[in-house]
């Protein structure tokens, strides 16, 4: 069916509520202006067309509540992008953990991204939200990659998130992942201290790398079961950068069995054939103290995917 032309849409004059209060100004656009080009939202900014209190600002701006925000004529079309299908809707839905007036968390399926873009037309965060049209806010409060399972906490208010963000930049936040090593390695614990730095190829893919002069990145990790080719770990973040895990692990040449990006070709191709479809990595657990007595904890079960390839490789070495 062909698409309907789009339709002007005049000025507007938006209002922040309590929700949004300290958003940055790029990301409350966006909220705001579904479907319009973020390079759009982008350009307007630059050209000073979107003012806040009468007043030209930059994107990183944080309104705040009551602040007045003038956006510009846009061009929308008329007809809105279709959303997610029933049944995924019901999978995420069921793959929540815990849920409160606050936050909920989610065993985020490997293989769905945490949110839409980069020709992904619905994440997670975009699947809750049309799952729940009436939620007055619902925001990530950190991010998993797309091919890795596990714990994913979502902020239900504007104060929670920046409470969440700010345990994480604290390091409050003990998060725990359960990791398939490509490898033998021996028993016990030990600490990757290597600094990360993303790059982008010349073919645009972004990758993260080993750099003296990138950020701190702490990775300690712990072996709970060995086999003859595979180690079986518990892999605690100290930090929290892009693709932290599988980098550490493949810069001590124990790279993630399952990896495309980081991981060792002929150890993947293998696993595959043994019923590894996926990257061996899981969101395990995330704990925290609130005050002095109480501890919030959440444990993700580890996917059946991932159990039947563990009981199967134990079978296939006895």
């Amino acid at each position: 069916m062909p698409e309907k032309s789009p339709s002007n849409v005049g000025v507007r004059l938006l209002t922040v509520d309590e929700g949004s209060d300290g958003q940055r100004l790029d990301n409350y656009l966006i909220n705001h202006l579904k479907g319009v080009p973020k390079s759009w939202i982008y350009r307007v900014m630059r050209r000073g067309e979107v003012r806040v209190n009468k007043g030209r600002c930059k994107p990183d701006r944080r309104v705040r509540q009551g602040d007045v925000v003038r956006i510009p004529p846009v061009r929308l079309a008329q007809r809105q992008p279709e959303g997610p299908a029933p049944g995924l809707i019901e999978r995420i839905e069921s793959a929540i953990v815990h849920e409160d007036s606050d936050m909920l968390i989610v065993n985020k399926p490997s293989g769905i991204a945490v949110h839409g873009g980069s020709g992904l037309s619905h994440g997670v965060i975009e699947i809750l939200r049309a799952s729940r049209p009436s939620a007055p806010f619902l925001e990530l409060a950190h991010r998993l990659d797309r091919d890795t399972s596990g714990c994913l906490m979502l902020a239900k208010s504007r104060r929670i998130l920046r409470e969440l963000q700010d345990r994480q930049r604290a390091g409050a936040i003990e998060k725990r992942y359960t990791a398939l090593l490509v490898g033998r390695t021996r028993k016990g614990t030990w600490r990757v201290d290597q600094p990360l730095r993303k790059n982008t190829l010349k073919s645009g893919e972004r990758i993260v790398r080993v750099d003296p002069a990138g950020k701190p990145a702490i990775t300690d990790f712990e072996v709970i079961r060995r086999f003859s080719r595979f180690t079986l770990v518990r892999a605690e973040l100290g930090t929290g950068r892009t693709h932290q895990i599988r980098v550490h692990a493949a810069s001590v040449q124990l790279p993630i069995a399952g990896d495309p990006k980081y991981g060792d070709e002929d150890a993947n191709r293998a696993a595959r054939k043994l019923g590894l479809k996926r990257l061996f990595l899981h969101a395990a657990t995330l704990r925290w103290s609130v005050g002095d007595r109480r501890h919030f904890s959440v444990e993700a079960p580890l996917p059946a995917e991932l159990q039947s390839f563990l009981t199967q490789m134990a079978e296939h070495e006895t």
